[in-house]
């Protein structure tokens, strides 16, 4: 069973800057697209990011393109989103998913094409 455990919220005041991590157990972290997703009260999921199993292709949604970085330590089993420029918008609790299929080249926006999730962490940006 594969455990994804997400950290690194907090509340930021806008314009700031905060760092998620997200530590997968299990060997095969490595062959897997990894992305993170929002969701705000009241909203429906949102797509934030994707990486390919092999980092070599990252897609971000355009609401956050420019400001939001992903990136993964494959040896640490680790992926991480790097969120500068911070808005109030932004404000939501941020999780990871694993990839439901190995090896994909551009990790899906679809939250129904990943197989596990993280319980998520509170990100809160103050204006």
């Amino acid at each position: 069973q594969v455990q994804l455990v997400e950290s690194g919220g907090g509340l930021v005041q806008a314009g700031g800057s905060l760092r998620l991590s997200c530590a997968a157990s299990g060997r095969t972290f490595s062959s897997y697209a990894m992305a993170w997703f929002r969701q705000s009260p009241g909203k429906e999921r949102e797509f934030v990011a994707a990486i390919s199993w092999s980092a070599g292709t990252t897609y971000y949604a355009d609401s956050v393109k420019g400001r939001f970085t992903i990136s993964r330590d494959n040896a640490k089993n680790t992926v991480y989103l790097q969120m500068n420029s911070l808005k109030p918008e932004d404000t939501a609790v941020y999780y990871c998913a694993r990839d439901a299929s190995r090896f994909r080249v551009v990790g899906p926006v679809d939250g129904d094409e990943y197989a596990y999730w993280g319980q998520g962490t509170q990100v809160t940006v103050s204006s």
